[in-house]
C-alpha cells in the first residue's frame, strides 16, 4: 500500500496559508485514489486510510470554510438536501436514436447514409459500434477542463440540474486530465449513468433488510438514485458512468467519432472497451452478434448496439431528422418474452376519447421487470389474436420498454373462455363510443372513441394530465396522483385552474395543507413550481393544448412557421373560413386523384358540363366522354364514375365542390412542411370550438407564451424563406441540400408556386 503522506500538524495548529496548501494537496490525493478505485479497479490504500484522508479534508474545511473549493471532494458526500431541481436548457438538444430490429434495417440504414451523402459503393464509409447501455442519459459541461454543470436529458431540450448529485459519482472526474491532451474551453460530455448488476443486487438486499422499497431493475435504481434531493443518498449508491458523445463544444479533439471517444479516455472519463470501428455492414452485424453473445456475462445491462458514422464531417452533413440524428441508429436486441395468464381486460379512456384495451396479467418477470399490465392496442387486434379472459398469453417488452401481448397459447385455453366483446359505450360516462370514418379515404378508424367530450371525466382528466406532462408544462410535484385528487374534489377542472389554485387556496375552507398527503412545506413547493411555469415556450404550449394529431415535433414545426401564438391562432381562423368541403374531399377519395388533379377536374367539369351531357345524350359512354373531352385520363375516368355513380351525379358534385376548394389561407397552414390537411383540420376544429376559446382565454390571462426563437437560424439570410431546388445539383445530393436549408431555418418546397 502506498503511503498517504498525511500531515502530522493538527488542524487547530494550521494557519490559513498552510490550510490552503494542504486542502489542495488532499484534493489531488483523494482524486487520484478515486481514479485508481473507480476507473482502474486498482486501489492503493485501505478503505480506513482513504476515509482518514477525507475526514482530515473535511475537518480543515470546517475550520476554514472560506477556503472550500468548488470541486472539493467533500461535495461527493454529505451535501445538504436540495429544495428541488432547477431547469437547464441544452445548448445542443439531447436527441434520441432511431431503432432498428433486423439485419435488413441496418442494411437500409447504411444505404440511406450513402444515398444522402452521394457516395458510390466503392467509396468507404466507416461506422462505430458500441453497446447501448440501459441507464440514464446525462450531459456534463466542462469549462476549461473543470466540471461546472450536469443535466439530465429531460425532454431533449430542457433537463434537470443534477450537478450536486453527479459530483458524488466516483467515476465522473471533476477535472479533466490534460496531461496527454488539452481540454477545450467548453466541452459537454454526454454519456450514460448506470448501476452494475452486482451492485444492484446488493442495494436491493440492503433496501429489503431495512424494510424499504426495492427497485425493479438496475436502470430504475440508477434513475432513482440520481434524482434524490439529498445528494448524500446519491453518494451512498453505487452509480457508474460511460462517456460516448458530446453536446456543445468550442473545439473537438479529433476528426472521427472514435478519435473523440479516445480523447475521453485520456481525459480520465470511462469509455466502453467494446466499441469497435467497422468498415462494412458485415463487420457491423458481426460486432452486434459478438456483443449480444456477451450480453448475459457483462456486469451491466445493455439492450442493443449503437452504430454511428465515424467521420465527423459526414455527421455534420447528415444532420438530423425530427428528433434523431441521420448518422446513428440503435440496433435493438430481440424483445424478451414470458408466459402468463390474462386475468381481465380493462378499457381505459384517454384524453382524445380513445378506448384502449389493457391486459391485466398475473405478474410475471420479463427482462428483469415485473409486468402486470400489457397493451392490447385496439379492438381489431383483440379480434385478430382472439384474446380471451382466462387465456395463457405470451408477453414481451417491445423494444425492452412497452409490455405487449404477442399471442395466445391456444392449447391452454379454458373450455369456457368466451370471445371478448368490445364495449360500444364509454365505460366512464356511458356515452356512445364510435369508430369514425375518414372523410378523405373512407377507411374506418381502428380506434373507438367516446363521443362524450366535455361531459366525460376521463377525457377532461386525461387532458389535464397531458397539460402538465414532461413535454408540456412539466410542473414539478404535479403528477397524475395529485391531479386525480384535485379533479375529484373540484379544485382543478381546466388548465387555468392550476394557475389560480394558490389564490383560491387562501380563502378555501379546506386548504390544501390540511389534506392528507400534504403539508405546509409541500404546498409551498407546489405553488412555487406552478409559478415557475407561468412563462412557457411556444412549442411546449402548443403541445400542452392536447390538439389531436399535434405531437411535440408538429408543435415545433408550427412554432418555427408562425413564431408566436397570436399569429398561429389568427392563421388558423383565416384557414377555417375556406377549408375544403365534403364534395371536394370526395374527389380526393378517388384513386389516382390528388390535390392538383382534383382542382383541374372540378374546374373542367364545371366549365364543360353542357358539352358532357350532350355527348351522353347522343349515346357516348360516360367514360369515353370524360376522356374525349380531356377532363380525365383513362386511368382516372373509371374510378371517378365508380365513386359518384353516374355522369350526372359527378357533374352535380363538381358544381358544389367548385365552391369548396381550399383557399389560400388554408394552404398557408396545410402546406407547411410536416403539417398537411389532417393537422390543419384538427387545428381548426380545436380553435373554433367555443368551449376551447373560453378555456384558452382564461388560461392566457394567467400565463405568458414566449415567442419562438431558434438560436441556430437567427443569423441566417434564408431563415423563414421558402426555397425550391430544381435541376441537377453537382456538389451535393438533393436530400443533403434540403437538410442544410432547413437547418438554416428555410422552408423547402417541392415546386414553384405563386407564393
Amino acid at each position: 500500500m502506498a503511503s498517504l503522506g498525511t500531515s502530522n500538524v493538527s488542524v487547530e495548529a494550521l494557519d490559513e496559508d498552510q490550510a490552503a496548501k494542504e486542502l489542495a494537496r488532499l484534493g489531488e490525493e483523494i482524486a487520484r485514489h478515486d481514479a485508481l478505485y473507480y476507473q482502474q479497479d486498482a486501489p492503493e490504500v485501505t478503505d480506513a486510510a482513504y476515509d482518514a484522508l477525507r475526514q482530515r479534508l473535511m475537518a480543515i474545511e470546517a475550520r476554514f470554510p472560506n477556503l472550500i473549493l468548488a470541486d472539493s471532494p467533500s461535495t461527493r458526500v454529505g451535501a445538504s438536501p436540495a429544495t428541488g431541481f432547477s431547469k437547464v436548457k441544452h445548448a445542443v438538444a439531447m436527441l434520441s436514436l432511431g431503432n432498428a430490429f433486423s439485419q435488413e434495417d441496418i442494411v437500409d440504414f447504411v444505404k440511406r447514409v450513402r444515398r444522402f451523402l452521394g457516395l458510390s459503393l466503392q467509396e468507404p464509409v466507416a461506422f462505430t459500434a458500441e453497446p447501448k447501455i440501459d441507464g440514464l442519459s446525462i450531459s456534463l459541461r466542462y469549462e476549461n477542463g473543470r466540471l461546472v454543470e450536469a443535466a439530465t436529458r429531460g425532454d431533449g431540450t430542457t433537463g434537470e440540474n443534477v450537478t450536486a448529485n453527479v459530483m458524488t459519482i466516483g467515476e465522473i472526474v471533476h477535472n479533466l486530465d490534460t496531461s496527454q491532451i488539452e481540454a477545450p474551453e467548453i466541452f459537454e460530455v454526454r454519456g450514460e449513468i448506470y448501476m452494475a448488476r452486482d451492485d444492484f443486487a446488493k442495494l436491493n438486499a440492503a433496501q429489503e433488510a431495512h424494510g424499504e422499497k426495492v427497485f425493479a431493475n438496475p436502470r430504475n435504481a440508477a434513475a432513482g438514485s440520481l434524482r434524490q434531493l439529498d445528494a448524500s443518498i446519491t453518494a451512498s449508491r453505487p452509480l457508474r458512468f460511460f462517456a460516448y458523445s458530446w453536446g456543445e463544444v468550442s473545439a473537438l479533439p479529433g476528426k472521427t467519432q472514435a478519435e473523440v471517444v479516445s480523447a475521453f479516455g485520456r481525459w480520465g472519463l470511462p469509455v466502453n472497451p467494446l466499441m469497435r470501428v467497422c468498415s462494412t455492414v458485415e463487420e457491423m452485424l458481426a460486432s452486434y452478434e459478438e456483443i449480444e453473445a456477451q450480453r448475459s456475462t457483462l456486469p451491466y445491462d445493455i439492450d442493443g448496439v449503437v452504430y454511428k458514422v465515424n467521420r465527423l464531417d459526414y455527421q455534420e452533413r447528415l444532420g438530423f431528422v425530427a428528433r434523431s440524428p441521420r448518422w446513428a441508429i440503435a440496433h435493438k436486441f430481440p424483445a424478451e418474452q414470458a408466459t402468463t395468464q390474462l386475468l381481465d381486460i380493462d378499457i381505459q379512456v384517454g384524453r382524445t376519447g380513445a378506448l384502449t384495451p389493457v391486459a391485466k396479467l398475473a405478474p410475471v418477470t420479463v427482462g428483469g421487470v415485473v409486468v402486470s399490465n400489457a397493451t392490447l392496442h385496439n379492438e381489431d387486434e383483440i379480434a385478430r389474436k382472439d384474446v380471451r379472459i382466462g387465456d395463457t398469453v405470451v408477453v414481451q417488452r417491445a423494444g425492452d420498454v412497452i409490455p405487449q401481448v404477442v399471442e395466445v397459447v391456444l392449447e391452454k385455453r379454458p373450455k369456457d373462455a368466451q370471445p371478448f366483446e368490445f364495449p360500444k359505450v364509454c365505460p366512464v360516462c356511458g356515452s356512445h363510443a364510435v369508430r369514425e370514418i375518414d372523410e378523405k379515404n373512407g377507411d374506418q378508424d381502428v380506434v373507438r372513441r367516446c363521443t362524450g367530450g366535455l361531459v366525460c371525466p376521463a377525457q377532461a382528466l386525461g387532458r389535464l394530465k397531458h397539460f402538465v406532462s414532461r413535454g408540456a408544462f412539466d410542473i414539478e410535484g404535479l403528477g397524475e396522483k395529485q391531479l386525480e385528487m384535485f379533479y375529484a374534489d373540484g379544485r382543478v377542472k381546466r388548465p387555468a385552474d392550476i394557475f389560480t389554485l394558490a389564490k383560491r387556496d387562501k380563502t378555501s375552507d379546506k386548504p390544501l395543507a390540511k389534506q392528507e398527503g400534504f403539508g405546509e412545506r409541500s404546498v409551498e413547493k407546489l405553488f412555487a413550481a406552478i409559478d415557475e411555469c407561468r412563462r412557457v415556450e411556444l412549442p411546449r404550449f402548443i403541445y400542452a393544448l392536447g390538439i389531436r394529431h399535434v405531437g411535440e415535433q408538429t408543435a415545433r414545426d408550427l412554432s418555427l412557421a408562425f413564431l408566436n401564438f397570436e399569429t398561429l391562432r389568427d392563421a388558423v381562423f383565416e384557414a377555417a373560413a375556406n377549408r375544403p368541403g365534403p364534395d371536394y374531399l370526395r374527389f380526393l377519395r378517388v384513386q389516382g386523384v390528388g390535390e392538383k388533379s382534383a382542382r383541374k377536374i372540378i374546374a373542367a367539369l364545371s366549365h364543360s358540363s353542357e358539352k358532357l351531357l350532350a355527348l351522353a345524350a347522343a349515346g357516348a359512354p360516360p367514360e369515353a366522354a370524360l376522356v374525349g373531352s380531356k377532363i380525365a385520363s383513362s386511368r382516372v375516368a373509371k374510378p371517378l364514375l365508380r365513386e359518384f355513380g353516374s355522369l350526372e351525379s359527378l357533374i352535380d358534385s363538381a358544381g358544389r365542390a367548385a365552391t369548396q376548394v381550399p383557399g389560400e389561407a388554408y394552404g398557408r397552414v396545410s402546406e407547411i412542411d410536416g403539417i398537411g390537411q389532417v393537422v390543419t383540420d384538427a387545428l381548426i376544429d380545436f380553435f373554433t370550438e367555443e368551449h376551447n376559446q373560453e378555456a384558452l382565454h382564461d388560461l392566457l390571462r394567467e400565463i405568458e407564451v414566449l415567442p419562438f426563437e431558434s438560436p441556430k437560424t437567427l443569423s441566417s439570410s434564408v431563415a423563414g424563406k421558402t426555397v425550391v431546388f430544381t435541376g441537377t445539383l453537382s456538389k451535393t445530393t438533393r436530400s443533403e441540400a434540403k437538410a442544410q436549408a432547413e437547418r438554416l431555418g428555410a422552408k423547402v418546397s417541392g415546386s414553384v408556386s405563386k407564393k
